[in-house]
């Protein structure tokens, strides 16, 4: 087998692998968007809704739609590059502030906020910048952002079987802050834990410390 594993994402599922030993390719199956269908589908709702979309500014609007959509719904292909873990580095990693863009699948609506990514090494450590496509992975699609953030929890564990995985998201829904209870302003914070990050109180207390630090640190 090549050291490039495909990692096929259906349906929310991902396919068992072993831990990477150099670079797991992940990509999303193509979906095969229709942006015609969907252009018209978007005309539809539009003029359903009462919106005239016989004026110069409108007349594109369908097409934009059902790029912006797809957009939203297509992760980038990356390669989860990992490393050995020749040091024996045995602390805490964390990747705080982690851009999160979603879409509620209840309204399809935005849902846009922060996670932080964190886990304790075993064999293998992970590129930095591949936590945060790992977020983007999970969040490029119709979501929730309770399985959102179990997804990503589950996902690094599965395949960097490290020491423990921490994940906390925080975000603004807008079908919540522009719609119905109009709360703005409100943030859904979740959070899922693995391995030593669940089972004991002091690695779990760490993990926790550390992201709040940055709140404290700035002015």
């Amino acid at each position: 087998m090549t050291p490039n594993v495909q990692a096929a994402l259906v349906n929310g599922a991902e396919s068992a692998q072993a831990p990477p030993r150099s670079a797991l390719h992940v990509i999303k199956p193509s979906s095969g968007a229709d942006l015609a269908g969907a252009e018209q589908a978007a005309a539809a709702f539009l003029v359903a809704l009462g919106v005239d979309l016989d004026t110069e500014s409108l007349a594109a609007t369908p097409a934009r739609m059902a790029r912006a959509y797809a957009e939203m719904f297509s992760p980038r292909p990356f390669d989860l590059t990992t490393f050995p873990n020749d040091a024996g580095y045995d602390e805490m990693i964390i990747a705080r502030s982690i851009p999160v863009q979603s879409v509620c699948e209840h309204h399809l609506l935005p849902f846009v906020g922060v996670a932080h990514v964190g886990y304790l090494p075993g064999e293998r450590i992970l590129g930095l910048s591949k936590l945060a496509r790992v977020v983007e992975l999970f969040a490029r699609r119709p979501q929730v952002q309770e399985r959102l953030t179990q997804q990503v929890a589950d996902w690094l564990h599965d395949q960097l079987a490290p020491g423990g995985v921490g994940v906390v998201v925080a975000a603004e829904h807008l079908c919540m802050t522009v719609r119905g209870v109009r709360a703005a302003g409100a943030h859904t914070v979740t959070s899922a834990l693995h391995g030593q990050l669940r089972s004991d109180a002091a690695s779990r207390a760490e993990f926790f410390s550390l992201i709040a630090a940055q709140d404290k640190a700035r002015p």
